[in-house]
């Protein structure tokens, strides 16, 4: 997905100073970059030889551990129903898609195209059966419901971000109907997840900003360097969507999630 262009003079995500800040910071990434490689040995070793169910354990908990080792606190509130779904999210981090995978491993995510080009990432994103776009094609949004079609009358959970970029949590962006066309031809449930990221104050986290210019490098070291840090997953009832309009639909799942979100200190 996009990040939102920031304005003029937009700044970097903003993180505890201090020496301490910097040592948690080199602490937690050299440990989360050990256990990068080791998820990337674990997909190319060991998930052809294991089952679908086999495969989505090790997605949960190589999501839910890469969490902690930045030392975020997850915290899950809610139910996904069983079966074919398409989960619909607010969007403000690349860390957004972990914490969904580490509460709902199943997912497969509609991605931009891009990042099949990136070295070792790609690998890991695959082996979640990742659904492609390629945004600078107008057609190419048909071809990827008609997938996210077929894969929910597989009986498949798909998510997607209808903002269609990364906002900075304090404010959703407009929701983008157009992929939410595939739930709506087969008749499958719409479940609606709330994504919020807070300091220990309980205020929206700076920290996770990816917004504008802010690069994977830069997100990483404001969110390693962050105390207190909680990412909350808040599962909301599915929708139905026999005969929905799409706008209609889309209009009505932000409003959900808006609705879920704290005003005080953010949405």
């Amino acid at each position: 997905m996009r990040r939102a262009e920031a304005g003029p003079g937009a700044q970097v995500p903003l993180a505890p100073t201090g020496v301490a800040a910097t040592l948690r910071g080199l602490w937690r990434l050299a440990h989360a970059t050990l256990h990068g490689l080791h998820g990337l040995a674990v997909v190319l070793l060991l998930f052809p030889h294991l089952s679908l169910s086999g495969r989505q354990a090790r997605i949960r908990w190589w999501s839910g551990k890469m969490i902690r080792l930045l030392g975020i606190r997850l915290e899950v509130e809610g139910q996904f129903r069983p079966g074919a779904k398409l989960l619909v999210a607010n969007h403000i981090s690349w860390l957004d898609i972990l914490a969904v995978h580490a509460a709902c491993p199943e997912a497969r995510f509609v991605s931009k195209a891009e990042v099949r080009h990136w070295p070792l990432v790609n690998r890991l994103v695959d082996s979640a059966r990742t659904l492609y776009l390629q945004r600078e094609r107008a057609r190419d949004a048909l071809r990827v419901v008609h997938a996210m079609a077929q894969a929910l009358k597989d009986g498949d959970t798909v998510a997607v971000f209808p903002e269609g970029t990364t906002g900075a949590g304090h404010e959703l962006l407009p929701f983008h109907a157009n992929l939410l066309q595939a739930a709506i031809s087969t008749g499958t449930p719409v479940q609606p997840v709330a994504l919020r990221y807070a300091d220990a104050d309980g205020t929206v986290s700076t920290a996770a900003d990816f917004t504008g210019d802010i690069t994977l490098r830069q997100s990483l070291w404001a969110l390693a360097r962050a105390r207190g840090m909680v990412v909350r997953v808040q599962v909301l009832l599915a929708q139905g969507t026999l005969h929905a309009d799409r706008r209609a639909l889309a209009e009505r799942l932000r409003q959900l999630i808006a609705e879920a979100l704290p005003a005080q200190g953010g949405v």
